[in-house]
């Protein structure tokens, strides 16, 4: 959270903008209730009647999925599915892979917006994947329509949900990482990108522009790159990070970055004094402090917050087509398990794919 407060703040200060839904998913940054998981990673256990939007949590996150599995064995939940079939190792009531769906439980003329109505604890789970589409804003218009519709929002339970595939996303939110008009915007207007550990991007479209990476390990985000900044890997500094269910929480440093490497926020520190924009703050303690002054909730750590329920999404036509899970090879989610030869062999003799070693730049 630190390194990303200090690299928008010296955007802010040079005129720029910051970006963190680089895979276009169509998420709203005014509303927090709308991009957490709401029901918390534990209480989707109380969850009696779940509807899977684009998202296979068994691939996407394993522990919500254990949950799920554990409420439908154990306490009778049931779980419904619109997208992709998928095997959860329980039964799963599939609707087919049509978005469109949505649409006609939103309105009730659905009977999944009764089977939804009908539980006491009902749920939606929505993934990454129903988002990124060209109609993510609708979609994710609807499903709030549908939680409002089938009582998920009240003072002893919210059941709506976003699972999220992007490890810092939910605390970029948190921060107004986000530019108005989104990727679209930064790929129109951006003459020099800066990329923070961003590896899962198609650099492609900014190779007219003046690229820099700060980052570990090198993956996509140092194709069309001018500058390399040798960053730190979460291992080697300490930091605050909040997950999916926008929990804040707090991870020590295990060892120190390698060679030239150096803590993320250092860095940017060291950056704004050659720039002429110098930060207000020269330790991490320092910029910790301004954090959560601006965001009080980064204090609260370790606690499963409760968000404030409001309008998000935007409304409008669902296109009847298909919608693409976020993840569809648990091995290589992110550029740490991309360049190691264990999740290499992994993909190899459990998937039966790929045959070359694994790099520092491609899995």
């Amino acid at each position: 959270m630190e390194s990303m407060l200090a690299l928008k703040d010296l955007m802010d200060a040079l005129g720029g903008m910051t970006e963190c839904r680089v895979d276009g998913a169509a998420l709203d940054p005014q509303t927090r209730a709308g991009y957490v998981f709401n029901s918390g990673i534990a209480g989707i256990e109380r969850a009696d009647r779940i509807l899977l939007v684009g998202t296979d949590p068994r691939k996407e996150a394993p522990i919500i999925a254990t949950r799920i599995r554990k409420a439908v064995r154990h306490k009778g939940a049931q779980v419904a599915s619109i997208g992709p079939t998928i095997d959860l190792a329980h039964p799963v009531k599939a609707l087919g892979d049509d978005a469109g769906v949505l649409a006609f439980i939103a309105d009730g003329s659905h009977d999944m917006a009764t089977w939804l109505r009908d539980a006491k604890f009902p749920a939606i789970v929505l993934g990454q994947g129903a988002l990124r589409r060209a109609d993510g804003g609708a979609i994710l218009a609807a499903a709030r329509r549908i939680a409002e519709n089938a009582g998920m929002v009240r003072e002893d339970w919210n059941g709506f949900n976003v699972l999220h595939t992007a490890a810092a996303r939910v605390g970029a939110l948190d921060i107004g990482f986000a530019a108005a008009g989104g990727m679209k915007a930064v790929r129109e207007k951006a003459r020099l990108v800066y990329l923070l550990g961003v590896d899962d991007i198609d650099t492609a479209a900014f190779k007219d522009a003046f690229v820099v990476y700060q980052g570990h390990h090198g993956d996509e985000g140092v194709t069309h790159a001018d500058v390399i900044l040798p960053g730190a890997a979460y291992t080697e500094k300490s930091g605050l990070y909040v997950n999916t269910e926008g929990r804040v929480q707090w991870a020590p440093r295990a060892v120190f970055p390698p060679g030239d490497a150096r803590e993320d926020w250092a860095i940017i520190r060291a950056l704004s004094d050659v720039l002429g924009k110098t930060l207000p703050y020269d330790s991490l303690d320092a910029l910790r402090e301004s954090l959560q002054a601006r965001v009080p909730h980064f204090s609260e750590i370790d606690q499963k917050p409760t968000a404030a329920w409001g309008d998000f999404g935007t409304p409008g036509p669902i296109a009847s087509a298909p919608i693409p899970l976020a993840v569809d090879n648990f091995y290589l989610t992110n550029a740490i398990a991309r360049a190691s030869a264990t999740m290499a062999a992994c993909v190899r003799e459990i998937l039966g794919e790929g045959g070359g070693e694994a790099t520092g730049t491609h899995g």
